[in-house]
């Protein structure tokens, strides 16, 4: 790899389509109470899942195993979930900003907000960018500058 920094376009097509479907349904098919406000938690969970592939996913996609992600994306949900349907949410250990929230909720899950379900996808793929990144960058031996940027034209 000559430069761990990629744009990959795609990635942030599909971040602004889901920000933008998020504020659409938000307004025009949640709920009336739940059409205030702006889905800011839905917001947050894609950025912080496709920024780092905007910027790194045509280097790590190379490295993914897709098997391997699934798996671990399948378990990381059923454990969240169920803590999060059986526990948190029905014993109101915690609760949400509804003016935050998209306002699609799982009615069978005590109306758990669907961000709850996006969150620990948004963590896992994330993740599992950024650990293939480092890994490369670890394994190059090279300064974390000249591996993000390439080598400078003049060196």
């Amino acid at each position: 790899m000559r430069r761990l920094l990629q744009f990959h376009p795609t990635s942030l097509i599909i971040a602004v389509v889901l920000i933008g479907a998020a504020w659409f349904y938000k307004k025009h098919f949640a709920l009336p109470e739940d059409q205030a406000g702006f889905p800011g938690y839905f917001t947050f969970l894609v950025a912080g899942a496709l920024l780092p592939a905007v910027s790194f996913f045509p280097v790590a996609r190379r490295f993914i195993n897709w098997r391997a992600l699934s798996l671990t994306l399948f378990f990381m949900l059923l454990v969240s979930l169920l803590w999060e349907a059986t526990l948190a949410v029905p014993y109101n250990w915690w609760n949400f900003q509804h003016r935050q929230m998209t306002g699609l909720f799982i009615g069978a899950w005590s109306r758990l907000p669907i961000e709850e379900v996006c969150v620990w996808i948004a963590v896992t793929y994330a993740t599992a960018v950024v650990f293939e990144v480092v890994k490369v960058w670890l394994a190059s031996e090279r300064s974390a500058r000249e591996a993000l940027l390439g080598k400078r034209a003049g060196s």
